[in-house]
């Protein structure tokens, strides 16, 4: 008793008067204007200007049907070109028949094109076109499925699909929905390229590398169920074969850019960074945000010394200032007890520090012919007086009168 299956249409094309909107032709339409979108957000997301991506495509969507027609054709021209075939019957496209590899490499050529046009790279266009392709083949497989085609081995599982039609010499059954299965895997590849492209900031072609390795290991085993006529090599369809050298390339180029050229491009289209960069310079706070401690810090550093030389200059607060005035005034140790009765005679000011004390002793001892420690203590006198501050007036009035008496005396 059946259950559960999914129908298959009664007809792939649908009549819009004397205008027929076939199935096949309007998925693959809606998976290309989708993969458009995404490439144009994402590049611009990127760095470049809105619209590049559409000028691209210009180039890269006629390469790619182009492409994926002629590989349709060369790896299965015994449909075309045998016993009772029309040659014609190749050229029109709206029947079925596309495959992917021949669309991906002829489009590659295309878009190399239109890039080399706007004077852009290819690999950070193909990163953001990845995605958007994956999503493009998992909406074009339903064109599959408006055709009755590309089916798998036959099944009783609730999802089988229900094939009508004898045309082409089909035999009505439930089989395996490979275009539902691709369909599935190539929204899981899409999901994985984005996620892995924001968590690793894949760059220089890593993002479609892996799109390209992501698709060929699901193409693999959906391209084993498949019943319908293909080449064989080895007992493998070709486009087994086709799956795995792809694969292989994919990987390798994945691991080798990666050691080359890590990271991610950081600019992509010349002409968007030259009209955005005041914009990019005013939101972008990371480099001056990386500068500005630096300035600040080789800014304090230099006031840093400058307090240390005052220091030095001053001879009040270096170590070396200190050094040289012990020394003085142990050498004037002995005069100073010379000098004790003459005291007296200056001390109109009792507050005076005792350095300041020290220091008159000192001219005291000096004596009116000894020019040399006069200078000595003159030169301590005026340091002394430029660290003490406010006091330095009174300092200056006591050693006038010691200086007076001591004259007077003599």
């Amino acid at each position: 008793m059946e259950l559960a299956y999914i129908p298959s249409p009664s007809s792939g094309v649908l009549y819009l008067g004397p205008v027929p909107l076939r199935g096949y032709a309007f998925s693959i339409l809606a998976g290309l204007f989708l993969a458009l979108w995404i490439v144009d957000r994402r590049w611009v997301a990127r760095g470049g200007q809105k619209g590049t991506a559409w000028d691209i495509a210009f180039w890269a969507v006629p390469f790619g049907l182009v492409g994926g027609r002629l590989y349709h054709v060369i790896t299965d021209y015994q449909l075309y070109f045998g016993e009772g075939r029309n040659w014609v019957d190749a050229f029109k496209i709206w029947e079925g028949g596309l495959g992917i590899w021949g669309a991906v490499a002829l489009g590659a050529v295309g878009a190399w094109i239109g890039c080399r046009r706007r004077g852009i790279a290819l690999p950070p266009y193909a990163d953001a076109l990845a995605p958007g392709l994956a999503l493009a083949q998992a909406i074009g497989r339903w064109g599959n499925w408006f055709n009755q085609e590309l089916y798998g081995r036959e099944t009783d599982l609730p999802w089988a699909l229900h094939i009508t039609s004898t045309e082409g010499g089909r035999v009505p059954g439930y089989y395996h929905p490979t275009f539902l299965y691709e369909f599935l895997w190539c929204v899981g590849v899409a999901l994985l390229v984005i996620w892995a492209d924001r968590r690793f900031k894949l760059g220089h072609g890593r993002a479609f590398a892996l799109y390209v390795a992501a698709y060929c290991a699901g193409r693999f085993w959906i391209e084993y169920m498949r019943v319908d006529e293909a080449r064989e090599i080895l007992g493998l369809r070709l486009n087994n074969w086709t799956a795995m050298i792809v694969f292989v390339l994919a990987v390798v180029y994945f691991v080798m850019s990666a050691k080359l050229r890590p990271g991610r491009e950081t600019v992509v289209e010349p002409g968007a960074a030259a009209t955005g960069g005041a914009t990019g310079g005013a939101t972008d706070g990371s480099a001056g945000g990386d500068d500005a401690p630096d300035a600040a810090g080789s800014g304090s550093g230099s006031g840093a010394t400058e307090p240390e030389a005052a220091g030095k200059d001053g001879k009040a607060d270096s170590p070396e200032a200190k050094e040289e005035a012990g020394p003085k005034k142990a050498d004037a140790g002995p005069k100073k007890a010379d000098a004790g009765p003459k005291k007296p005679d200056a001390g109109s000011k009792p507050d005076a520090s005792p350095k300041e004390k020290d220091g008159a002793a000192d001219k005291d001892a000096a004596g009116p012919g000894d020019a040399k420690a006069e200078d000595a203590e003159a030169e301590t006198a005026r340091a002394d007086s430029e660290d003490t501050g406010p006091g330095a007036a009174d300092s200056a009035d006591a050693r006038s009168k010691d200086e007076a008496g001591s004259a007077k005396k003599s």
